[in-house]
């Protein structure tokens, strides 16, 4: 398939990790994960970018400890395809995440907030008083929060964020991660499902604060059925439905997306099921939200794609 190309357009993946699996930081990755059970760094990361015509990346964080953060930013002083770091705070200590928060900062690196939210038991997790306090910080520093996993779990808790919170950027990761199970032609196994998803994704959409990531969409597809723009559109036609292509973003989810399809491939069918925008919503999707919500600076001087 021959994907648009937007001429002059900066291209960024906005969802990319690294780590290391010997220091003990990544407990979520177990053997049953198959290929993501492995380290991953710095060097393979720039070759697996280039692979998908990709020009830089944000690195978001994979793990709630301060080690995590810091090797990406040390990767971010070494590899200039780094375009920012959303780094890890515990956003039930607004003391300990401040002193982290001016630690980051001067960096000049830092672009976002995550925190293994779907990992924490506790539906309210977001509502609790110390974490609406670090959530303050974020907002008057200008910092985005990134929401992981949020489908169905997490949903009442980050609109009410929203509703509470109007000055605090939200980036729902993955569109919320909804397990739809769609098939070989992009059909749900569940259409009420799929439609209380896509109910949902507007809900989150009507706050204007709220952006949106095209990332880790090749989870919503049943087991075995490899990504294409044509059964990613379902999920890429909801969000620019609800969202528009000013707040969403392009993500590739590696190397978490290796459990499905090879990177190039993953972006390909993000990027295919573009096709139907004009250059400057293309434009948008593919790294001009990410610059600006992340606020990345200017476009390093790179090589120019053939």
């Amino acid at each position: 398939m021959t994907l648009p190309e937007t001429p002059g357009a900066r291209i960024v993946d906005a969802h990319l990790h690294l780590w290391e699996l010997g220091t003990g930081d990544y407990g979520w990755n177990t053997p049953d994960l198959g290929p993501v059970h492995t380290d991953f760094d710095a060097e393979q990361a720039g070759a697996t970018l280039a692979s998908g015509g990709v020009d830089e990346a944000v690195l978001v964080q994979a793990a709630d400890t301060a080690g995590d953060s810091e090797r990406m930013f040390a990767a971010a002083d070494e590899h200039p395809w780094v375009a920012g770091v959303v780094a890890w705070v515990p956003l039930r200590d607004p003391h300990a995440a401040e002193s982290l928060l001016d630690r980051w900062s001067a960096t000049g690196r830092l672009a976002g907030i995550r925190q293994l939210l779907h990992d924490d038991p506790d539906p309210t997790r977001l509502d609790a008083p110390a974490v609406r306090a670090t959530l303050a910080l974020l907002a008057e520093r200008g910092l985005p929060l990134d929401v992981p996993d949020a489908w169905p779990d997490l949903w009442p808790a980050l609109l009410r964020v929203l509703d509470d919170l109007p000055d605090l950027v939200v980036v729902l990761d993955h569109l919320g991660k909804p397990a739809l199970d769609l098939d070989a032609a992009g059909r749900p196994a569940d259409p009420a499902a799929f439609d209380a998803w896509r109910q949902g994704l507007a809900e989150v959409a009507r706050h204007p604060q709220a952006v949106a990531k095209l990332s880790g969409l090749d989870a919503a597809l049943a087991a075995g059925v490899e990504p294409s723009a044509e059964r990613l559109r379902p999920l890429v036609e909801a969000a620019l439905e609800t969202f528009g292509p000013e707040r969403l973003m392009l993500g590739g989810d590696w190397p978490v997306s290796l459990g499905h399809a090879p990177y190039a491939v993953v972006v390909e069918a993000v990027r295919g099921s573009l096709a139907g925008l004009g250059d400057a919503e293309r434009a948008a999707v593919l790294g001009g939200t990410a610059a600006r919500v992340y606020r990345l600076p200017p476009r390093p001087e790179v090589p120019m794609r053939p």
